[in-house]
């Protein structure tokens, strides 16, 4: 379906004062042709029949006036057949028997959860609750979906807890409209299933001998390392999945990332163990290099010559004193010199 934007319409104005106008001739005709018919006229009989039918079919029309704010748009279908769109900002008058379609109009895009339909509710006079009907004019403005965080596998088996946010908007209104039954529903099927196909790409943290990006090679890309890359691949899988529909997505952002709850407390004692060890790794590399500058300086200025055992010992004590968790309790030996 192609957009047909209906732009040479704004005359609604005019319309609104020609049918007031005719309003105001109608009622001096009921005034006039009743006082004709008085005197038995036929001229004041036909005046005041046309009058009276004018103030019964009058009001027609008035439904073809639209107003259209901005970044609005109508989409108008006349007994079936698409007829165009009103986008631009003004007052139009269109054929009154013209129809606004938008079945998206009582979908709601919800902030923090997943699509709801959830009609305004307002009071009636005797206390109940009452429908307002829902606005057929679709927003062309830049929105957000954030969709609710869902339970997905990493690529290593994990589950893990994530949420995007969707910056979207509508480019094409006849789409939106006539090619998907619900555009507004279409879009958030389509964030969740693109999530679940890239997520299921990447681990949570980089592993080894993992391809994430489909070209063969062992890569670091992770979850967490690559939020912006793996954001720009659900912004590229999102557009190409909802330009039938006549949506734009301008941007993609994760908004949030966790371990699964029932593996949350084994994946933080396993990435407390990980920063043990490397910081463990990192305390004996720095060891071995001060015991070998030690070494190295006691032989050049010839302080102390050391048999290869008490080299081991001194090298064990060394190791011993900054490898250790508490601080060393040295034990000063004053009976011999060994």
């Amino acid at each position: 379906m192609k957009e047909k934007i209906l732009s040479k319409r704004k005359n609604g104005m005019a319309a609104l004062l020609i049918t007031i106008v005719l309003y105001l001739a109608a009622l001096y005709g009921v005034i006039y042709g009743g006082l004709l018919m008085d005197e038995e006229s036929a001229f004041g009989f036909w005046i005041f029949i046309v009058s009276i039918v004018w103030f019964g079919i009058g009001w027609i029309p008035l439904l073809g006036l639209k107003v259209i704010g901005p970044q609005e748009a109508l989409v108008l279908t006349l007994f079936g057949k698409y007829v165009g769109t009103l986008k631009d900002g003004g007052f139009y008058f269109v054929n009154p028997f013209c129809v606004a379609v938008n079945p998206a109009a009582k979908t709601k895009l919800s902030q923090s959860g997943d699509v709801k339909v959830t009609p305004k509710m307002q009071v009636g006079a005797n206390g109940a609750a009452v429908n307002e009907p829902a606005s057929k004019k679709i927003s062309l403005k830049i929105m957000t979906l954030n969709n609710s965080r869902q339970k997905i596998n990493d690529c290593l088996g994990n589950p893990v807890e994530i949420g995007i946010a969707v910056i979207w908007r509508v480019v094409d209104t006849a789409k939106a409209v006539f090619d998907v039954d619900n555009y507004k529903e279409y879009l958030s099927l389509q964030c969740d299933s693109a999530l679940r196909n890239i997520v299921r790409n990447y681990p949570y943290d980089v592993a080894p001998n993992v391809d994430t990006t489909g070209d063969g090679m062992a890569d670091e890309g992770s979850l967490r390392g690559s939020s912006e890359i793996v954001a720009e691949r659900i912004r590229q899988e999102i557009g190409a999945k909802v330009e039938a529909a006549g949506l734009e997505i301008i941007e993609a952002r994760i908004t949030y990332l966790a371990y699964a709850p029932e593996i949350a407390a084994v994946m933080l004692q396993r990435q407390q163990a990980s920063a043990i060890i490397d910081a463990r790794k990192m305390i004996v590399d720095g060891a071995v290099g001060m015991v070998e500058m030690a070494l190295e300086r006691l032989n050049e200025n010839n302080v102390v010559t050391l048999d290869e055992e008490r080299k081991a010992a001194m090298v064990s004590n060394l190791l011993v004193v900054l490898c250790g968790n508490h601080d060393a309790q040295p034990v000063v030996n004053s009976g011999s010199i060994y």
